[in-house]
């Protein structure tokens, strides 16, 4: 019945949003709406983004396939947040060596608590290394992997 409202999951509402014949609209999550942007805007640190939404980021990301005019505004806002925040994510994880971290990451998006993971992995493996205790020293899957890329031939 026209002007229900209804809580879908946000695959179906992918699948049933069709900008032409409008056959649902999409009310945004209150974090997403302008009073959450601007808490975001004045301090996003304080935040407890976990609570709110442990996949922020990529939901958010996901609310930019539907036609909403305050689309630029939130793509803002996720890029500002991820921005502030990123920082302080990485200073503590580069800080928090054999402490308990479940205080830091409590608060932290999903995304975000896969940085903190990878800081603490680079510290941890330096710390070996520093200490001799690392066995051999390999190079990173990044680089192993640039070597075996084709790149094509440069028109000049």
């Amino acid at each position: 019945m026209q002007g229900t409202k209804l809580e879908i999951p946000l695959w179906l509402a992918k699948g049933l949003h069709d900008s032409k014949r409008r056959i649902i609209s999409v009310e945004l999550p209150k974090i997403y709406k302008e009073a959450w942007r601007t808490v975001f805007s004045a301090d996003a640190t304080v935040v407890d983004l976990h609570k709110l939404g442990p996949y922020y980021y990529g939901f958010g990301s996901q609310l930019l396939n539907f036609d909403n005019p305050e689309n630029p505004e939130i793509a803002q806002t996720l890029l500002q947040t991820f921005i502030s925040r990123f920082r302080h994510i990485m200073d503590s994880s580069q800080n928090a060596y054999n402490e308990d971290t479940s205080v830091l990451v409590a608060r932290l998006d999903e995304l975000e608590r896969a940085l903190f993971q990878a800081g603490q992995k680079g510290l941890n493996d330096f710390q070996c290394w520093e200490k001799g205790q690392a066995s051999q020293i390999t190079a990173s899957s990044l680089v192993q992997n640039y070597g075996k890329r084709k790149f094509p031939e440069m028109d000049g």
